[in-house]
């Protein structure tokens, strides 16, 4: 129970690495605020969290609409007294070469993967400060490392995301505030199934090739991501900040977006 006392807020809770991070949180003891677009999956999730014992705010939320996200963050500060964690992890991810993306599609992903983050934070910073400090954790990609053909923008956003984590971190370390970012490799989650399905005609063989491009012969599970986050989230990590962490398999050292 590394996190009792503590209440933290996940975007993009709905499903797949996002709710298995607000579960593993809660796990641990934190009382828990979650939002994600889709109203049936975040609900779903919120009683997969109420499960555990710990209290839930589950709502549907359009992270766009800045004036909606600080009345959400001010929400969970009154109710549950204070806000010490917050996982920005809602993102979208069209896959387009940039040449014939159009500029509507681009301002909708660095709107969704970079400025929500950022507005989050903007909103959350006082309360965890009020609080004696916190923790905030980005969702970057190895996209953010790496070139991936089809996802640039994508990978720009993320790469921003490890670039506004270290200039934050700078920012809030005398407050206690501490900022970071996760890059996951490819991981087995909703987000990669329909990634596969939508730009393969062989999605055994396009699975097959993923994993091969992962040193350890696998990509990664949603658990395994979810613990790296409970890690930055506790005192574990105390001395930790401005740092990206890489749980990829050790696929940005090595890899290629494949093509099957």
């Amino acid at each position: 129970m590394r996190l009792s006392d503590r209440v933290a807020i996940v975007t993009g809770a709905g499903d797949g690495i996002g709710r298995g991070i607000a579960v593993h949180l809660a796990r641990e003891g934190a009382d828990m605020a979650i939002c994600d677009i889709n109203t049936a999956t975040v609900e779903e999730t919120g009683r997969l969290i109420a499960e555990t014992g710990r209290r839930v705010i589950t709502e549907t939320i359009d992270i766009t609409d800045h004036n909606r996200v600080k009345t959400f963050v001010d929400q969970v500060a009154e109710q549950f007294g204070q806000v010490n964690i917050l996982v920005n992890n809602a993102a979208i991810m069209p896959v387009c070469p940039i040449e014939d993306q159009d500029e509507a599609t681009m301002a909708s992903i660095l709107t969704v993967n970079l400025l929500a983050p950022m507005v989050f934070s903007k909103y959350c910073t006082p309360h965890m400060r009020k609080a004696g400090g916190g923790s905030i954790i980005h969702m970057a990609s190895v996209t953010g490392h790496n070139g991936h053909p089809g996802v640039a923008v994508y990978g720009a956003t993320k790469g921003g995301l490890i670039a506004l984590a270290r200039g934050q971190a700078m920012e809030l370390a005398k407050d206690g505030i501490r900022v970071n970012t996760v890059s996951p490799g490819t991981i087995d989650s909703p987000m990669l199934h329909n990634f596969i399905k939508e730009n393969s005609e062989n999605p055994e063989a396009a699975r097959k090739a993923f994993d091969a491009l992962h040193p350890i012969g696998r990509i990664g599970t949603i658990d395994e991501v979810a613990r790296v986050f409970v890690f930055l989230a506790s005192d574990d990590s105390s001395d930790i900040t401005a740092t990206d962490i890489r749980c990829d398999g050790g696929y940005a050292v090595q890899g290629q977006q494949p093509r099957a």
